[in-house]
C-alpha cells in the first residue's frame, strides 16, 4: 500500500518541481525585461537631449551665418545669396537625414537579450521533449 500512495504523491512533487521551475524561468525573464526596458528608456532619452542640443545650436549658427551673408551681399546679389543658402541648406538635410539612418541601423534591437534567452528556453524544452 505503501506504493499506491507514494504515486500521486511523487507527482504532485514533480509538478510542483515543474511549475517552480517554470515561474523562476519566467521570474528571470521578466528581470532581465525590465533592465533592458530601463537601458532603452534611458537611451531614448539621451538620445533626445543630444538632438534638441544639436538642433538647438545649429539652427542658432546657421540663423546668425545666413543673417551675416545676405547682410554683406544686401545691394549687390541677395538673391543669389538666399538661393544659395536655400540650396546648402537642403544638402545638409540630406545629408543628417542619411546619416541618422545609418545610425539607427547600427543600434542593437531593443531587448535582444530577453528574445535570445527566450529563445534558447524555447530551444532546450524542444530538446527535452
Amino acid at each position: 500500500m505503501d506504493t499506491a500512495t507514494s504515486g500521486p504523491v511523487g507527482y504532485l512533487r514533480s509538478l510542483r518541481s515543474l511549475g517552480d521551475g517554470l515561474l523562476a524561468s519566467v521570474q528571470d525573464r521578466l528581470q532581465l525585461f525590465t533592465v533592458e526596458l530601463q537601458e532603452e528608456k534611458f537611451r531614448l532619452i539621451q538620445t533626445f537631449i543630444w538632438i534638441s542640443a544639436a538642433v538647438f545650436t545649429g539652427m542658432m549658427a546657421v540663423t546668425f551665418a545666413s543673417l551675416t551673408l545676405v547682410y554683406l551681399f544686401w545691394d549687390s546679389a541677395r538673391l543669389a545669396v538666399l538661393g544659395g543658402l536655400a540650396v546648402l541648406y537642403a544638402a545638409a538635410l540630406g545629408v543628417i537625414i542619411i546619416a541618422f539612418r545609418r545610425y539607427r541601423a547600427r543600434q542593437p534591437n531593443p531587448f535582444a537579450a530577453t528574445l535570445h534567452e527566450i529563445g534558447e528556453d524555447r530551444a532546450c524544452i524542444r530538446t527535452e521533449s
